[in-house]
Parts: structure tokens; sequence; C-alpha cells
């Protein structure tokens, strides 16, 4: 079982003050996340891109370049890079570039994108969504397969014998497919035969149907089971206590989701739906209830990595830290445990 952590690095405001409030800061505290989870034995460290400005990770290769200078074992991962506005020859060259700085350690999780600010911006056509990844994807992944590509396709230049440098140290470069709620998805990871990143807050039950048709789709092109790989992510916060955890989280949470424009919280997150939230297994509790909601994960999605958004809506740093501690030391041992037994079965 893989364990680690994620961050969008937000830079939202809140009435206290008491969090990261420059772009100077905020990137500190994530540098200081990676070496913090490296020395505390976690596995990988992602960071998702995004083009807003509560939000500070717009390049978040440039960050895990830094962070693997002050880190020895820890992967280095986007999640997601939203390929379908970005250039999947220049995403290749990035990467590649960063798993030589690392010595072999990155990683990419492509993904859609949940928000869609990155496509007026880099002059995409929404009405082209699905159809701008598909084919960044296929590229993305000839130009790991092969060093010299040629290649047509329709939104992006043609390759004619185009060698594509510099190459990375692992063969093959890891590439993973981040998947919401879209069973299309799934079964295009499946197909290609990638692993597979599920990104949901609670409710681990909904997405069984996902992973059944990611299996489906890969056994039907001749995949082997035991090559495929699932994930499951999500917003994260541990606690000394189960009741000190729900209400220390529970501002931040609702100015996260509410300043993310979700429909339902926009003048507030409802204090029912956030309880509700944590009974369906959001992770949000003691170190206990984290680990039982990750386990349920592991049940019923048979997932073999599980990172945590550690610092949803720029909480106070001492939060973080707290609950990156609690995670690593009374969470993590547990679940390496308990995962251990149902792999010996």
């Amino acid at each position: 079982m893989e364990l680690g952590i994620y961050s969008f690095g937000e830079l939202l405001d809140h009435r206290d003050g008491r969090s990261a409030g420059t772009l100077h800061e905020r990137f500190t505290q994530m540098l200081e996340l990676g070496k913090l989870a490296d020395a505390g034995g976690l596995d990988v460290i992602s960071f998702g891109e995004h083009h807003r400005p509560d939000f500070s990770m717009s390049a978040p290769e440039i960050v895990l370049a830094a962070i693997s200078g002050v880190t020895e074992r820890l992967r280095l991962s986007s999640g997601v890079t939203v390929l379908s506005s970005q250039d999947p020859v220049r995403v290749f060259e990035q990467f590649a570039t960063l798993d030589n700085i690392s010595d072999g350690r990155a990683e990419i999780i492509a993904g859609r994108g949940a928000f869609v600010e990155s496509f007026p911006l880099f002059g995409y056509d929404l009405a082209d969504y699905d159809a701008l990844f598909d084919e960044k994807l296929r590229l993305l992944l000839q130009i790991r397969d092969d060093e010299v590509v040629t290649w047509t396709g329709r939104f992006r230049a043609a390759l004619e014998a185009a060698a594509i440098s510099p190459r990375p140290v692992q063969t093959p470069l890891p590439i993973w497919v981040g998947v919401g709620g879209t069973p299309a998805s799934a079964m295009r990871a499946g197909a290609l035969g990638l692993p597979m990143n599920l990104g949901f807050f609670a409710g681990p039950e909904q997405f069984v149907p996902r992973v059944e048709l990611y299996h489906r789709a890969a056994e039907t092109k001749g995949h082997e089971r035991s090559s495929l790989r699932v994930a499951a992510s999500g917003h994260m916060y541990v606690g000394k206590t189960s009741q000190r955890a729900r209400e220390d989280f529970y501002p931040y949470y609702s100015r996260y989701l509410q300043a993310s424009g979700v429909p339902f919280a926009a003048d507030g997150f409802p204090r029912h739906t956030y309880e509700a939230w944590i009974e369906a297994s959001l992770p949000v509790g003691s170190p206990q209830q984290v680990v039982d909601a990750i386990m349920r994960r592991v049940e019923l999605l048979g997932i073999d990595r599980f990172m945590g958004q550690i610092d949803v809506g720029n909480l106070p740093w001492s939060m973080t830290r707290d609950s990156l501690e609690l995670y690593m030391t009374e969470v993590a041992p547990v679940l390496r445990r308990e995962t251990s037994r149902i792999s010996a079965r």
C-alpha cells in the first residue's frame, strides 16, 4: 500500500488571518511538506495544476523539481496535469527532465481537469473537452514509448520523425489517468492498460462500478489484471479526537467549497451535509476514523495507493503539520499493517 499527500497550494483568505497570505509563503510550505513527507516515510507527493488566483500551482512540475532537491525517496507526481490544454511534447520533456533530476522519481497523472479556466487561457474550445484529452493522451503515450515520433492529429501540428528528448530514467515513465465520475474515463484508462487514480471525497460505494468498468475494458484489450493499479485521492484531515477534528476543520473546508463554486455551498457548507459526508467515509476525524475511511476504499475498490489532500483550503500551517504528523505516525503504520494482511491471504 502506497500512501501520499497532495496539494493545490490554495491561497484562500480567512477571517482569522492564520493561513498563508502570499505566494512566497505558500511555496515555502510546499517545500516543507515535501521534506516532512520524505522524512516521515510517505511514498508520494502530488501537486495539481490550476490557473486561477486562489490557487498557486499553475506549474507543478517546477515545484516538484524544487522538492526533488530536498528529498531522497519521495515519488514526485502531478495531480493532475490538465493534458487537454497542454502540449504533450512539452509535458513529456518537462517530466523526463524531472525524472533525471530526481533520479527516477517522476510521475504524471493526466486528467481533463475539474476546473476549465485553462481552456480559454490557452485558446482551446470547451466543446472539444473530451476529444482533446483523448488525442493528447494517446500522443503522450506514443512519445513515451517511441524516441522518434511520426504523428498526425486534429489539435496539434503533425510530427514527422521527431526525436523527442530528453528521455527519462524510468522505462517507462509512469503515466496515470485521473478519473472523476465519468464512466468513459475509467474505460479509457482500462483500455489503454494505464493505472487509474480516482478523485472523490466521500461515498466510495458509488465508484465500484467505475472500477469494474476499468477492469472489464482492460481485459477486453488483453491487459493482465495483475498489471493494473488503482489509486484514490481526496480531502483529508486528521485530528487527535473525532470531535476536535470536525470542529477545527469545518470553517476552512466550508470556505474552500464556497470559493470553489460548489452550488450547495454558495453561502457556506451546510453543517449537516458535512456530517453526512464524514459518515460516508470522508477521511476527517481521529486517526482510527481516517484509517477506517481509507480501508473502506481498499475493501470496496481494491486500491493500492491513497493520497490525501493534506492542506485543503489553505489551512493554518500548524494545523497542516499536526494533521500530517498524525497521518504519518498513527494512520500510515496501521494501514500498511492491515493491507499487508489482506495481501497475504
